[in-house]
């Protein structure tokens, strides 16, 4: 590996700096954008398959991992009327797991009301502690490899630093500096968190009893926002000039350009957070479905077969979890390259 100049360090304590930004936004999104889940109030009955899977992709206010072992998280919530309330989420459930009212506060499809108004909830749900979970994983491991780096200094690689290190010379000389060019450099710290920051999400969510991180929408927007204000924002006038007055294009084309281009800066990181979500939520939704078959059709047949397809999933599962880090790194790469790239004459 190069030798580390100071600049490095800054650039690995600025990526620690967006991962924790990108972690606290990520709650603040998360506020907005609770997802709907649970049964109504006062209702209790033994959860079917559909409750089970639905359970496990969405988001919740406690971490159910078995009968009897049950996680009740912290609810965060602010009302105009009382200000900020905290309080655990075990009062939401009497002995019997029925959901009941607490304080004025009641809780419905998870989402948390006072009375029959909506309150803003700051809670440390369950898709939060896997942020933090993720992120702490991701520090520890990194510092490691740091840590090892210096005093392995000249020498070959070993343990952690010798699986981590090839990951990273990959990002940064097969995905960002072949994108970006010769400015990467500035790039480099956020698309390394970037890339390990989704990878670590999508490994994570595959272990039993996880939450669904990176298939969490809150999640990939904040992360589809941060390269939204990134590319944009380093932008330079030729990166500008070919969205809002297209060089070599006739007067009227430019007409018909001018708003597809305008739309095109939007709907780049919005792909980048639907393709996301869409393939971590898709990939355990399916595993929890052929798992669930054991129980419906209630066959040691069926179980058998079904723990075949499991695994084969679950290896295919392990292989999208790193494409989908791959591409989420390599697309906002070429946004970011393409926006920091200058001129090459108006007629190209």
């Amino acid at each position: 590996m190069e030798s580390r100049p100071k600049s490095a360090q800054i650039r690995l304590k600025t990526g620690f700096f967006v991962l924790i930004l990108a972690l606290i936004s990520g709650t603040i999104f998360n506020a907005f954008a609770q997802e709907e889940h649970g049964a109504p109030a006062g209702e209790h009955k033994a959860p079917g398959v559909s409750e089970v899977i639905i359970e496990h992709v969405m988001d919740n206010h406690m971490w159910h991992f078995f009968d009897g072992g049950t996680l009740y998280l912290p609810v965060i919530v602010y009302t105009e009327e009382r200000g900020l309330d905290v309080f655990s989420s075990h009062h939401f459930y009497d002995e019997h797991h029925n959901r009941v009212e607490y304080n004025g506060y009641r809780l419905d499809h998870n989402k948390i009301y006072l009375g029959e108004t909506p309150v803003l909830d700051f809670s440390i749900t369950k898709n939060v502690m896997m942020l933090f979970i993720n992120a702490g994983l991701l520090l520890f491991v990194l510092i490691s490899v740091s840590r090892a780096y210096r005093r392995n200094a000249g020498k070959a690689p070993k343990g952690l630093q010798s699986f981590i290190e090839p990951i990273i010379l990959f990002v940064k000389d097969e995905i960002v500096k072949p994108n970006i060019g010769p400015k990467y450099e500035r790039y480099l710290p956020y698309l390394l968190t970037l890339f390990f920051f989704i990878l670590f999400g999508n490994l994570l969510g595959l272990l039993p009893g996880s939450g669904n991180l990176t298939g969490n929408i809150a999640v990939t927007m904040t992360l589809a926002v941060f390269t939204f204000l990134i590319t944009n924002v380093s932008g330079n006038a030729n990166y500008w000039k070919h969205i809002l007055w297209t060089p070599g294009v006739p007067l009227p084309l430019r007409v018909i350009i001018l708003p597809v281009e305008i739309i095109g800066i939007f709907t780049k990181p919005f792909s980048l957070m639907i393709r996301l979500f869409a393939a971590i939520t898709a990939g355990h939704i399916v595993l929890l479905s052929l798992i669930s078959l054991t129980f419906i059709f209630q066959s040691w047949l069926v179980g058998v077969g079904s723990a075949i397809f499991v695994l084969f999933i679950s290896l295919i599962e392990l292989l999208v979890a790193g494409i989908q880090a791959y591409v989420f790194t390599l697309f906002t790469s070429l946004y970011i390259g393409l926006a920091v790239e200058e001129s090459h004459g108006d007629g190209h």
